[in-house]
């Protein structure tokens, strides 16, 4: 019943991953799934949690934060209740994660996404990753950064499910 369990998630992160992939960059995608509704609190505690450090770092808190719960899942997997499967669910997670700071890295100049009290960046002072690019200098290459994290995360949900695949594939030991 745990490897039926198993291969029912799995085939949902499949299912995700392949819309997330298909179509990029997509807030109506990306940014309205399921998932994004369970990273907003992390992302938005993690300003909080930051912002002793100065404004640079508060406005890269939420997105650190973000993608840090769910490595810190995968540690928790791996160390205090060991479960192979569950840490390739987690580093699934935190690819998925990284396609969604993507889309909010991409739209560091143009200020078109919008954000959680439903307006633009363009219709508020900006957003995070506009500050954090901005700061950095880096703002006219936030497509550029944008695409490589949005790779690295493809990278790492494509993996977590293959690693996923071969642990439901691997005989359970007996008992």
């Amino acid at each position: 019943m745990k490897r039926l369990g198993q291969l029912l998630l799995l085939l949902a992160l499949a299912r995700w991953t392949w819309m997330f992939l298909v179509w990029p960059m997509r807030q109506d995608v990306v940014g309205s799934s399921f998932l994004h509704v369970i990273s907003l609190p992390f992302h938005e505690a993690g300003h909080i949690l930051f912002s002793p450090f100065g404004d640079l770092l508060t406005a890269f808190g939420g997105s650190a934060m973000q993608v840090l719960v769910p490595i810190v899942c995968w540690i928790a997997f791996a160390t205090t209740s060991p479960d192979p499967f569950a840490r390739a669910v987690m580093c699934w997670w935190a690819g998925e994660n990284l396609l969604d700071v993507a889309i909010y890295i991409n739209d560091a100049r143009a200020l078109n996404l919008v954000l959680l009290g439903g307006h633009t960046g363009a219709e508020v002072e900006g957003h995070d990753w506009e500050r954090i690019l901005s700061l950095t200098r880096l703002l006219r290459y936030d497509h550029h950064i944008a695409w490589t994290v949005h790779v690295i995360g493809a990278a790492m949900m494509v993996a977590a499910l293959v690693w996923g695949a071969m642990l439901i594939r691997k005989p359970e030991p007996e008992s």
